[in-house]
Parts: C-alpha cells; structure tokens; sequence
C-alpha cells in the first residue's frame, strides 16, 4: 500500500532539487559552451561548496543503503568503510594538491590527460580513460540501487518513478552541468545530517538505548542463514577486513567523479582544508553503518538487505519523516549520479573521441559532445538496472572497485616519478585487470576477498590488492627491462614546478 505521507513529502523535496538543478546554471556563470565550465565549474568552487560537493559525491545513496545492510547481514565486517574514509584524507592531503596543480597549469580535464602529458603515451591514456569508464557505469546504476529502496520503502512499485527521476537528472545535468549537483550537494548533505541525527536519538531510545542494539545484534548475527553473521571481526577475517579498508581508500580517489570534485576547487588550500574537514562524513557514516544494528535490534526482517533502513525509518518514525528520510536518500542518489555521469563523459570526450576520433574539435565541440555522452551514460545506467537483476549491477560494482585501483601506478605514482615506463605500465595495467577479475570470477563475483593459497598458508585479501600487487611487479620489472633495452620514453609536458604552485586564476 502507498504511504501518501511519506510519497507527499518526498516529491515535495524532490521537486525543491529539481528546481535548484536548472537555476545552477546562472550560479556562478560561465560559459557552459566549454566544457571547462560545464564539466568542472571554471575550477572556481571554494572550501565550503567542495565540502558538500565532494561529500555528496563520495557518500552516495547506496553508501546510506548498503553499509547498514552489510552490518544488518554481515555484521562488523561492515565497518571496514568507516576506517577506509579516514585513511584517504591524509592521502588526499599530500597527493591530491599535485594533481589539482599540474592540471590547472596544463588544462588538463582528466587524469587521462595527465596520464598523457606526464608519459606521453595516447596508449597509456586510453586505458585510464577506459578503466575509469568502465567503473563508472555499474557505479552509477547502484545509486539506482539506493533510489528504487526507497521507492519501494514508500509502497510504489514498477520502474516508471526511475524513468522519470532520471530524466528530470538528465535534463538539468545537460544544462547546468557540474554546477548542478554542487547547488544540490548542500540541501542533500543537510537532509542527510538532520535524518541521521534524529536516527541516533531517537531510534535508540524506542529501542532501549545502545546496550540493547548491541546485544540483539550479538545474538541475532550468529544465527543467521544461510551464512551466520559476526558481531565481532574474527581473527580470521583480519586480513580481509585491513585490506578491504585499505584498497578502498586507495581506489576512492582514482574514480573519475573524485578526480573530477577535486579539479574544480579554486585552489591547492581549497583541496588540504577539505582533507582536514571530509572527516566530519566519516563520523556521520559510523552512526549510518549502526542503522544495520538497530534494524537488528527493531525486529525488522526482509529478504532484501537493501531494504532494512527503508523499513527501519517507516517503523520508528513518523510518516512525514520517513519521508524527509527517503528524499534525503534518493536526493543522494542524484547528485553522485550526475557527477559521475559528467566524469565519464570528460573522459570519453577528451581521451577518446578528441584523441582517436576528431583531433581538431573546438572547445565548443567538446563540450556538446561531452553532454550529449552524459545522457548516454545515465540511460546506460537506467537500462542496466530497468532490464538486468540488481545483483549483477553489484556484481559488476565488486569488479569496478578492482579495476580501477590498477590506475594507481600510471596517476599516484605519475605524480612524483617519471622513472615508471610507459610500456611497462600498461603491461601492468593488463595484468593488474586480468588477475584480478579473475579472482573475482573464481568467487562466482560473489565476494570481493580472495584468499591466496601458498602451500599450506592462506591468507584472504581484498582482490584488488593481489592485483595491484601482480600490475607493480610487472611494471617494475619491465620498466628494467625497457630501459636496458634503451626503449625510449614518452615526453614529458610537465616540469617539477607545476606540481607544487598554485596556478589560481582569479574571477
């Protein structure tokens, strides 16, 4: 049955966003005929705009779903997301201002067109570019995961209210471009606070605080079927859980959506403040992680984990606030799903179409395709969840998560040492995505920890670092052998000054 209420409220909230998607292209004004303006904003956004704007990218819908339904199934295994956000922000300190500085000296739009400038390699660039594509896409269709919970939650079924949400995302995507989910980010990032504010207190309290949650989870996890969950990480799970958090912290930021928030800042102490206040999310998604352990606690039970925070909400509150929640939710939904969809674009269009297609495009050109690409790109997403079972969009997001960290050597490492040869990184970067889908397939796609066998020791890990693992061996030692072999390298367009000064434009 329909909950009027909750639907009421939640596309009055919805419209608000909508409203605000097609006024962002006066906020700021630009020429949003270049794709510079259009895809990152003129690199004009401040300390506070970037905040909510890399926040509402990094914490999406399905971070709001997936966490607590990973704590609701799994149990603690599940807060490996929260250590994985406060080991990046350091990461971003010292890494993330050399790239926003060497980009904004050159132009580059992408870490494609870094990757390019710093090794001189079209090749290399193109594998960049496609990883990163390839990782968006699934990742997209998962906020499509997160919206259709919520939907459900409020008793709509059938896929029209996601046909008709994407569209509304792609008209003001096409129009106002980056600029768009920036205005959005901050009512999303306000409704996400104030909801789980009010789910911290208020739900323990019906439930009889925090003692008891934690207890009804201890219990209950054990005993669930078909696979029992665990309150506390096991010994054994300790290797899994450390390198879960640390290759997701190390793939986060090699998603185009990252690189493309940081980009937009206005400057290098734009991106270091940021890294000092991003922690401020990382406590809110302690508190969310938790809302698996109270949907234990609350007697809830489904057969879908996604939907244990939708049911959760519609029984400890109110109508109209699960409502509030539910919008907060799907409003999350849209704002990383257009970034991502504006990051995808700028790769193809600048590392694909422009390189391997029409050289001579004009800014003007880029800029029309790079729109025309992001409609494409959401209504891939929204085929992909409409005419394929959720599972395999996950599925495909496990497999997303391994490839892209294998762009770690070519961007990090690109960074602060041209000794890595071109050649050899691309090497790295085939053995690095052939090992670790691999182990992802071995696992039936159903896990993203492989455990490694080596005579009588076994050790499970995060696939992902087995292949970043295998792709460094492989570039290391080729890169030897290249160079003994007087392989020449690419050019490099940079010079180690552009990494360190703040090339700020004033507007």
């Amino acid at each position: 049955m329909i909950n009027g209420t909750a639907l009421t409220v939640f596309i009055i909230f919805f419209l608000l966003v909508t409203v605000l998607g097609f006024v962002a292209a006066r906020w700021r004004r630009g020429n949003l005929a270049h794709i510079e303006e259009w895809g990152l904003g003129g690199r004009r956004f401040g300390t506070l705009i970037t905040w909510f704007l890399l926040g509402g990218d990094l914490y999406t819908a399905y971070t709001f779903i997936a966490v607590p339904a990973l704590m609701f199934t799994q149990g603690s295994i599940g807060f490996y997301a929260v250590p994985y956000t406060i080991i990046i922000y350091p990461f971003v300190f010292v890494v993330m201002p050399r790239l926003w500085s060497v980009a904004r000296k050159h132009g580059y739009i992408t870490a494609s067109d870094f990757v390019k400038g710093r090794f001189g390699s079209s090749g290399l660039s193109f594998v960049v570019a496609l990883t990163g594509i390839l990782a968006t896409m699934p990742y997209i269709a998962l906020q499509l995961v997160g919206m259709q919970a919520v939907i459900a939650g409020m008793g709509i079924t059938g896929e029209w209210p996601l046909v008709i949400a994407f569209i509304i995302l792609a008209a003001y995507t096409y129009t106002s471009g980056i600029r768009a989910p920036a205005m959005i980010a901050i009512v999303k990032d306000l409704m996400i606070y104030i909801t789980i504010i009010a789910a911290i207190i208020v739900i323990p309290i019906k439930l009889g605080g925090f003692g008891h949650i934690f207890q009804a989870a201890a219990n209950t996890l054990p005993t669930l079927q078909p696979k029992p969950g665990s309150f506390i990480v096991s010994p054994a799970a300790f290797s899994a859980y450390s390198s879960l958090a640390l290759g997701s912290a190390l793939a986060l930021f090699l998603y185009p959506h990252s690189i493309t928030g940081v980009l937009s800042s206005s400057s290098r102490s734009v991106i270091k403040r940021n890294s000092a206040l991003l922690p401020a999310y990382s406590i809110m998604l302690g508190f969310i992680a938790l809302l698996g352990f109270m949907a234990i606690a609350a007697g809830i039970h489904t057969k879908s984990s996604s939907m244990a925070v939708p049911l959760l909400l519609l029984k400890e509150f109110p109508s109209w606030f699960a409502g509030f929640g539910f919008a907060a939710i799907a409003i999350g939904a849209l704002v990383p799903a257009s970034i991502m969809s504006i990051a995808a674009s700028n790769l193809f269009t600048r590392n694909i179409y422009t390189e391997y297609f029409k050289k001579d495009s004009s800014k003007e050109h880029e800029a029309r395709v790079a729109k025309i690409v992001s409609l494409i790109v959401k209504f891939g997403a929204l085929i992909f969840i409409v005419a394929l079972p959720n599972t395999l969009a996950i599925q495909f997001q496990l497999l997303g998560g391994i490839w892209i960290l294998q762009t770690f050597p070519a961007i990090i490492f690109g960074l602060f040492t041209k000794w890595f040869h071109r050649h050899a990184l691309i090497l790295g970067w085939l053995v690095g995505m052939i090992t670790g889908t691999w182990m992802a397939i071995a696992n039936n796609l159903a896990s993203s920890v492989f455990a490694l066998h080596l005579g009588s020791f076994v050790l499970p890990a995060y696939a992902a670092i087995w292949a970043l693992v295998a792709n460094l061996i492989v570039s290391v030692v080729f890169t030897w052998i290249f160079n003994a072999m007087n392989i020449g390298h690419g050019q490099d367009q940079t010079v180690p000054s552009d990494y360190e000064e703040d090339h700020t434009v004033t507007v």
